[in-house]
């Protein structure tokens, strides 16, 4: 299993969100420029790193921090327990994103939250398990969320699309009293700026055997990292304490880059919020 964001990610990020100068840091954590710069390009510390001084001056969890050094990943989430969810991981130049496919497991009626660089793995989803795609739910529109959904539409063009995008029409737009229903599935949204103007992440409830909601986060939270604060560094932070720690700690987080997690394990291990 590995992580969307490594140690020196995490610390580059911490940094920019707190608007210090790169030699202030690089003091703090007791090395050179030289070092820092190599430290946040390849997320290998150096020996003499200063965790606690570092952390406290780019407002980490020392602790968590040290953690995220010594390999911590988050622990397996047994994704079974939701039989009618995938996660459909896509790559392009390097960049890995994840969507998501779920549905009703009577009506067979499936919904899709965004769209990865190509369309072909969804479909083939889609026809092996005889699924009628109603909807596409998107976190954001940042390219690499929403690359296949021309496709998709040429292929369902009686999807129904919701966004946050100002640019959508108004009928295509998310409210925030709106709640979706999937055959018996619920799904409801949380507006997350801060990443994106756009942000939003999509709540999905009353699932067989009553297991955990399952919050599609796009963009917003990693496991044991964030996403990068393009519009407000300030925003997306307390957007996650917020919409997405505030939920219950069994809640499943399917976030559009990396593994998933849950808001226990956020609350818990991400250095971002100690």
């Amino acid at each position: 299993m590995t992580l969307e964001d490594h140690l020196g990610d995490i610390i580059r990020k911490a940094r920019k969100a707190a608007n210090l100068p790169f030699a202030a840091v690089a003091k703090a954590a007791g090395v050179t420029e030289a070092e820092l710069t190599a430290l946040e390009d390849s997320g290998m510390p150096v020996p003499q790193l200063d965790f606690t001084t570092l952390a406290k001056a780019i407002g980490l969890h020392a602790k968590r921090l040290e953690c995220i050094a010594g390999g911590w990943v988050p622990l397996l989430v047994d994704t079974g327990l939701w039989r009618e969810l995938r996660i459909i991981s896509t790559t392009s130049g390097g960049n890995t994103v994840n969507c998501y496919l779920v549905w009703d497991e009577v009506t067979r009626e499936a919904a899709l939250f965004d769209t990865g660089w190509e369309a072909a793995p969804i479909l083939e989803l889609i026809e092996a398990n005889d699924l009628q795609l109603k909807h596409l739910f998107l976190t954001h529109t940042h390219e690499d969320h929403v690359a296949a959904m021309a496709d998709l539409r040429e292929r369902f063009p009686k999807m129904h699309l919701h966004t946050n995008s100002k640019s959508a029409p108004p009928q295509h737009r998310n409210r925030a009293n709106d709640c979706i229903h999937l055959g018996s599935l619920r799904i409801t949204n949380r507006e997350t700026p801060g990443h994106a103007e756009d942000g939003v992440i999509y709540l999905i409830g009353n699932w067989p055997e009553d297991a955990a909601h399952v919050a599609v986060v796009g963009d917003t939270v990693f496991a044991g990292s964030i996403a990068t604060g393009f519009q407000s560094w300030a925003m997306l932070l307390e957007k996650v304490r917020s919409q997405i720690l505030s939920l219950p700690d069994e809640t499943l987080l399917c976030p559009g880059h990396g593994p998933p997690t849950t808001v226990a394990q956020e609350k818990a291990n991400n250095p971002f919020f100690g």
